[in-house]
């Protein structure tokens, strides 16, 4: 089997899909999508791909070698992320080849079904609470993450703390105590306010404290784990693992969160997964991106030991064939081959768009920039 072509399509809200072809007739659907970048990613893409036509698409490994080390320059959220996408679709092709889901390559299933969390928006607006006692009264979901933190100065008043706390405790009081809770800081609190805000929400026993400072900042997330009894989450702006061995090795969080979109890929985030089980670290994959991210995702959930929770923004409605679905919290292992999921091409074609999805800018209140 040879890889012939390939097409890329910046399909909104904002996802870059990418589509290998073989001659075999089998195509492969990987997902390269960078928040903001993805018209850079798609050139890094392009370039990448001129490697592998005439290739043996499931010769994965050794692609995946030769792309990260062979460009002399490695690394960083546009190759790593370009990679992600371009390794997603080999092992979608190697999966069809063979007729099996791609989680049976890597060892088989451990569980039934996959456990996902439900995001109540992303800024913490007057509905919050209501949103987030819906979807507990419907039974969609057992947990659910929130972002609880404006964009926030390096040295906070005590009214600001107040109003995050107020909004924890409203969110809890309405869901009850059998509902997990997740909060996202998303790296907008500085190392110096996070101990004081992680103390004022460990009466509301969050399910896990996400990005609590900035990525990279291995210290600071050690430093606060020791100080606090909320488990601590990061990784979801880290590449391949190289850079989680640190994170891991210093046991600085209790739970890793690489993106198979960012990472690395499939393959990698298992590598990632395994460093961290030695450590009895729990992972849980990032995936605010599109459905091709997220059936790679689930793929990685089904084979892996010491998975916890997957995110998710969408189940594939408007683009998959058959979209996923949740029951009870759940969704059930994938069987398909490959990745598992069919793409609808003809509804594909009616989401492209330019590819120019810019990321929000936060301003403090001097007008200074703030941390998305």
């Amino acid at each position: 089997m040879k890889i012939t072509g390939f097409q890329t399509y910046h399909v909104r809200p904002r996802w870059l899909c990418l589509k290998i072809e073989t001659d075999a007739g089998i195509v492969g659907w990987g997902e390269p999508t960078l928040e903001g970048r993805a018209q850079t990613v798609e050139t890094a893409v392009r370039e990448m791909m001129r490697e592998l036509i005439g290739q043996d698409p499931r010769r994965i490994e050794h692609h995946w070698q030769t792309l990260h080390r062979g460009g002399f320059y490695r690394g960083g959220p546009v190759l790593t992320s370009a990679l992600s996408g371009i390794e997603q679709a080999l092992w979608d092709i190697l999966g069809r080849s063979l007729n099996v889901p791609v989680h049976q390559l890597l060892g088989g299933r451990v569980r039934d079904r996959i456990r996902m969390y439900g995001w109540s928006g992303g800024e913490p607006t007057g509905d919050y609470v209501e949103n987030v006692q819906r979807s507990v009264a419907a039974r969609e979901f057992s947990a659910y993450k929130l972002v609880p933190v404006p964009a926030m100065q390096a040295i906070e008043t005590p009214a600001v703390v107040d109003r995050v706390v107020a909004l924890v405790a409203g969110v809890r009081e309405k869901i009850g105590r059998s509902v997990d809770l997740a909060l996202d800081f998303h790296g907008r609190v500085s190392p110096a306010m996070a101990p004081r805000l992680a103390q004022a929400l460990e009466p509301f026993q969050p399910f896990f404290l996400e990005e609590p400072v900035l990525p990279g900042d291995t210290a600071a997330l050690k430093d606060l784990a020791g100080r606090t009894t909320i488990p601590i989450a990061a990784g979801e702006r880290l590449f391949t693992r190289w850079q989680f061995q640190e994170l891991i090795e210093q046991r600085a969080v209790a739970v890793v969160q690489p993106d198979l979109s960012h990472c690395g890929g499939i393959w990698e985030a298992r590598k990632i997964a395994a460093m961290a089980e030695s450590r009895n670290i729990a992972i849980a994959p990032h995936c605010p991106l599109g459905p091709i991210a997220l059936a790679a995702s689930l793929q990685l959930a089904a084979c892996t030991p010491n998975f916890l929770i997957q995110e998710h923004l969408t189940l594939g409605e408007g683009l998959l064939k058959q979209p996923f679905q949740v029951v009870d919290g759940h969704v059930a292992v994938p069987t398909a081959p490959g990745l598992g999921i069919e793409i609808d091409e003809d509804l594909l074609q009616g989401r492209i768009f330019a590819g120019d999805w810019r990321a929000p800018q936060f301003r403090l209140p001097d007008g200074s920039f703030a941390e998305w």
